[in-house]
């Protein structure tokens, strides 16, 4: 069963206004060295799909610095490849009409013409504010099994790891897997059972409901798609048990980030068999150390230069930490430079940020301390 993958990059920018003000929530970084859009591509090539479009509006020129021709995801191809979709605006459309392609429901109605291009018999639909490695072969194998019209992917997690919103949506599941009903999150303790944001869907029925929603003016995916269809389509689960994260705020931003220094959990994202995760390539020189540098239970990018202490940290790229400067619980950004006998705690940077000598900025892991691009402190 051959598969196309659609990536929705800006749908969820408004979650993380700090770190989207000039970025996609696609183009975030993460994790030292990748961006979150590394995650839903790496997913799709790793199942053998090699046709991928990506939907966007506007604040996109990192995602494109960063996705080039898709060389690094094996995706600069004749045939496929990687599509950048921009939406399709005229000049008789008014600005005062909203945003274009403000919902995954209106995203899908301005790319009907990649949808219909398409020859694939399933459409992979992604969101980019998840963080997981998912077995999309497996998956299909399981949707082609099964008939499913639509399969969602699930993932359970712990409301004391990982705080849900109101917006989560929750399937309930029967025995054989079927999806027979759907509600927003309600404040449900413990382990929760919610859609992972990822969807297998046959193309011919994607086209289907997505050309019923433009006749019918519908906006929601979920409600105007799904929860209208489940008594009379197939509509199935997959489960995904791995390590599973969702950024809905610049607080678990931060609490995702810093499950990476656990290294089972790390091992669990980055580590599972024959599901690598792709970035862009980088010639950068190694991280140099200097005998008054000390570092505990941190993720060093390379290109690094350490003078100080970092403890519990991550840092991207090209980072210089100072002579009697401690860094402890912080994310900093490509490029930052801090002074000498700086102290930083619970901090996080974005790129190119200094920080002066004798600067002291403490934060709290559910508030962080952020410090916006290019800021000089």
């Amino acid at each position: 069963m051959k598969a196309a993958g659609i990536i929705f990059s800006n749908i969820h920018d408004s979650t993380v206004p700090e770190l989207t003000s000039r970025r996609t929530m696609a183009s975030i970084p993460f994790g030292g060295r990748y961006r979150l859009i590394d995650f839903a591509l790496s997913n799709m090539v790793n199942s053998g799909i090699t046709k991928v479009g990506v939907i966007t509006h506007d604040n996109y020129q990192s995602l494109l610095d960063h996705l080039g021709n898709g060389k690094d995801w094996d995706l600069a191809r004749r045939t496929g490849g990687i599509k950048i979709l921009p939406p399709f605006i005229t000049a008789y459309d008014s600005a005062a009409a909203g945003r274009f392609n403000s919902t995954r429901l209106e995203s899908l109605m301005g790319v009907m013409n990649f949808i219909n291009r398409c020859t694939e018999d399933v459409m992979v639909l992604s969101d980019c504010d998840v963080i997981c490695n998912v077995d999309l072969a497996s998956a299909l194998a399981a949707h082609e099994k099964s008939g499913a019209d639509f399969t969602m992917i699930t993932a359970k997690v712990n409301t004391d790891i990982q705080p849900l919103d109101s917006h989560t949506e929750v399937p309930v599941i029967d025995e054989e897997g079927r999806v027979i009903d759907i509600a927003e999150y309600s404040g449900e303790q413990g382990d929760v059972t919610i859609c992972a944001d990822i969807w297998l869907v046959r193309r011919t029925y994607l086209q289907r409901v997505v050309n019923d929603a433009i006749s019918h003016g519908h906006k929601s995916f979920y409600k105007d798609v799904i929860a209208r269809n489940l008594g009379k389509d197939k509509f199935y689960a997959h489960f995904y048990d791995g390590f599973f994260a969702r950024i809905n705020s610049l607080e678990s931003y931060f609490r995702c980030s810093m499950r990476l220094l656990d290294p089972p959990q790390r091992t669990s994202l980055f580590y599972r068999r024959n599901l690598p995760i792709f970035t862009k390539v980088r010639n950068s020189t190694p991280t140099r150390y200097t005998p008054e540098a000390c570092v505990k239970n941190s993720l060093i990018a390379d290109g690094c230069v350490i003078e100080g202490s970092v403890e519990n940290s991550i840092l991207f790229r090209g980072v210089k930490v100072g002579k009697g400067t401690t860094v402890s619980n912080c994310i900093l950004m490509q490029d930052t430079l801090t002074g000498e006998n700086v102290r930083l705690s619970c901090v996080v940077t974005d790129k190119n940020v200094v920080i002066k000598d004798g600067r002291e900025l403490c934060g709290h892991e559910t508030m962080p301390f952020y410090i916006g691009k290019g800021v000089m402190v």
